[in-house]
């Protein structure tokens, strides 16, 4: 499929960080898109950069209801979606047993279902609408990114519900992508590194800086365009499908 103007996109978490890199690249290209996300006032921001093209759209990835609605305003107004990604996450980050006493099974659960059953929700509603696309020569309607994170494979002490919250996003990608073979729908997932996203704003800058040179190479935090990029080319090339791809640099996660 390509990246160009016949793009209509919907994006979660899609005011900021890895999700608004998209909706830039996606209007850069001439396309259309749908940012879903809960701040109002980033919204508004990003509507004024990005134009006509895009549309904001408040909705909480987690509620199903929501993001069906969600779905179904960007078709109607696009006249159909070919690409969604989920950017959409929380951290959630807590020692199994902390200071203060084992970490509540709620605390848990709400990471599991933002990030996971979020990015489930989105996946089901947009492939629901992009079984009606017309297949391209390929016989392709659409693609499914996901955006997962290398703390599913290296989770870190305090990661343990977001780690297994990515963990989950990886694994139900092949199982989607063999099931939406058959209406020709593409499922892959990212795995970032550590980049530059609103969660790292709020860190001191030593901190950041240490973070980066953690990197073997380049030694720096990852740039949200570089997740950008790499979604276009997974819509470009028809044979990346089922497989989730690191985009880190090459570190490997210490316990700590």
């Amino acid at each position: 499929m390509k990246f160009d103007s016949q793009l209509k996109a919907i994006v979660s978490g899609g005011v900021s960080g890895l999700g608004g890199a998209v909706a830039e690249k996606v209007i850069a290209a001439g396309g259309q898109v749908a940012m879903l996300d809960i701040s109002d006032d980033k919204g508004a921001a990003m509507l004024a950069k990005l134009g006509s093209r895009a549309r904001y759209i408040r909705c909480n990835v987690a509620s199903e209801q929501e993001v069906t609605d969600a779905v179904s305003q960007a078709k109607a107004a696009f006249g159909g979606l070919n690409l969604a990604v989920a950017c959409a996450g929380i951290l959630g980050a807590g020692r199994v047993l902390g200071r203060e006493g084992p970490m509540p099974s709620e605390q848990f659960a709400k990471v599991i279902t933002v990030n996971v059953v979020g990015t489930f929700n989105l996946c089901k509603a947009a492939a629901a609408a992009m079984q009606d696309n017309p297949p391209n020569p390929d016989g392709e309607r659409g693609v499914l990114v996901n955006t997962a994170s290398v703390a599913a494979f290296e989770g870190q002490i305090g990661q343990a519900a977001y780690s297994a919250s990515k963990g989950a996003v990886v694994g139900m990608m092949l199982p989607m992508a063999r099931e939406f073979a058959r209406i020709g729908i593409r499922v892959m997932t990212i795995a970032p590194g550590i980049f530059w996203t609103p969660m790292m704003e709020g860190m001191p800058e030593e901190v950041q800086k240490s973070l980066g040179a953690q990197v073997p190479f380049p030694s720096r935090l990852g740039k949200p365009h570089e997740y950008a990029d790499l979604v276009a080319s997974i819509c470009e090339n028809a044979m990346l499908n089922g497989e989730t791809i690191r985009l880190d640099g090459a570190i490997r996660m210490q316990p700590k």
